[in-house]
């Protein structure tokens, strides 16, 4: 069947290109061997036979991302061929994780047939959001449009009841008893958009240096307010809805995207300034930030006998992957489901006891090449609003990995994020796969052939150029 973008694009004039659409594809398939397998490996560990269930996850698995497939084939043909098949790979191996667990059993399983679900209604966004937007620079025009609505769905948890707003802790949902909803996970995705926008109509206020002070050209006064602003919601964030993990995502993707659109390391230094200083006044004036904090310095710390275990989750995490080791427990022949919410925060250990460092490093690795193939969209793209867009969602995924991975291992107190694709959850998964159909539109304006320019009319020397006689009307 030949490809229906090409064909249009030599019609136009534009020379034919690959579209790598049969790539993707071979890549899809592959990834579907990688799940049905380890799928298997899972049941005749725990069950010594293959169910039924085992069928449907597998069909479903199929079914799902070759309608994603065909929708970017037919609405993105140009786009990046490794970017979805990245994607399903992730979400496939955390499938097999849930499966895992509801094996165990762990509280609240079955988990599979509800991620499935929510995979479904996120593939279906993904087709809408490439059907929709048919050109990624439209959306700049609604720039401040989304900064007003991402801001308020940030703040909707906070000011809610708590009865309706608050789970483990944390106020970050919205309860409405037949569905919860975490709005943090789509406001990222619109004030990405505000400040792409944002950063591109008023790059001059970045690049103008005001006073040079030991060796730095610092700017001026008046162009921290974008800065300072940042950096009083993500305080915000934490003394309102006590999520650390919201913060610092915010707050990073402030901090990046500024140094995108002026290139100047002096911004990354001040911001990360204000947030140090940000963190030492809220674990001052806030007790589930020094419980957080003190977990994280001292996870083996002693409590009295019938106070609660603060501990408890990241000791077991940890004990957990060393359990595994190197090589891994294997699949199906660990105790993840002792550690708790395994199913979501706390997946990355899990997955470390059964597949190991080695597999843990692989899965974290598969991570680190969306976010390469992002940012090379990023670099590719024509537009300066492309440009810091892209890199504003790559980076997205990049640090959610790093505040989950991180905050699970030890290396930073623990947080309320989940691992894009991999943990349970439907908000993340929704917000996550618009988020990839945007990197995907960015892809395809990047690769897309331009028909070539009309050649000028050739005009004759003036030495060479005819003389002619007008006559001057009577």
């Amino acid at each position: 069947m030949s490809e229906p973008a090409a064909t249009s694009g030599a019609v136009n004039g534009a020379p034919r290109v690959n579209t790598r659409r049969g790539t993707e594809l071979f890549m899809l398939v592959f990834s579907a061997i990688i799940v049905t397998a380890a799928l298997v490996v899972v049941e005749l560990s725990q069950e010594q036979t293959v169910t039924r269930e085992l069928l449907f996850y597998g069909l479903a698995f199929l079914v799902l991302y070759g309608a994603a497939h065909y929708g970017v084939r037919y609405f993105a043909p140009y786009a990046d061929p490794l970017i979805l098949p990245l994607v399903a790979l992730i979400n496939g191996v955390g499938l097999v994780m849930l499966h895992r667990l509801d094996l165990a059993p762990v509280p609240g399983a079955p988990y599979t047939p509800k991620q499935i679900l929510f995979t479904t209604a996120g593939v279906v966004l993904f087709i809408l959001v490439l059907w929709l937007v048919k050109d990624h620079r439209t959306l700049a025009q609604y720039g401040y449009t989304c900064g007003f609505v991402g801001l308020a769905l940030l703040a909707l948890p906070g000011v809610l009841p708590s009865s309706i707003s608050e789970a483990n802790g944390a106020k970050l949902w919205v309860n409405l008893g037949f569905i919860s909803i975490q709005p943090s996970e789509f406001a990222k995705i619109l004030l990405l958009i505000f400040f792409a926008s944002f950063l591109v109509g008023k790059r001059e206020l970045f690049t103008t240096a005001g006073k040079r002070f030991l060796g730095v050209d610092w700017p001026r006064p008046r162009d921290l307010g974008p800065v300072l602003v940042a950096w009083l919601l993500s305080i915000g964030i934490v003394v309102l809805e006590k999520d650390l993990g919201t913060s610092l995502l915010f707050f990073g993707i402030v901090l990046v995207m500024i140094y995108i659109a002026t290139e100047r390391a002096v911004w990354v230094g001040l911001g990360l300034t204000l947030f140090a200083a940000g963190a030492v006044l809220a674990f001052n004036l806030f007790s589930h930030v020094q419980v957080r904090v003190n977990t994280w310095l001292d996870p083996m710390m002693r409590v009295p006998d019938g106070d609660s275990d603060p501990g408890y989750q990241l000791r077991t995490g940890l004990f957990g992957m060393a359990h595994g080791g190197i090589p891994g427990s294997g699949l199906g022949n660990g105790m993840p489901n002792i550690t708790p919410l395994s199913f979501s925060d706390f997946i990355i250990p899990a997955l470390g006891e059964e597949l190991g460092l080695i597999g843990m490093m692989a899965v974290l690795l598969v991570y680190v090449l969306l976010m390469m193939r992002g940012l090379r969209s990023a670099l590719a793209v024509r537009d300066s609003f492309g440009k810091l867009f892209a890199g504003g969602l790559s980076f997205t995924i990049a640090l959610q990995l790093f505040v989950v991975a991180g905050g699970s291992t030890g290396l930073i107190p623990m947080t309320g994020l989940t691992a894009p694709f991999l943990a349970a959850g439907g908000s993340s998964m929704l917000a996550n796969y618009v988020l990839i159909a945007l990197l995907l539109r960015i892809s395809d304006a990047a690769r897309r052939p331009q028909a070539p320019a009309k050649p000028k009319p050739k005009q004759a020397p003036i030495a060479e150029a005819h003389t002619e006689l007008v006559e001057r009307p009577r």
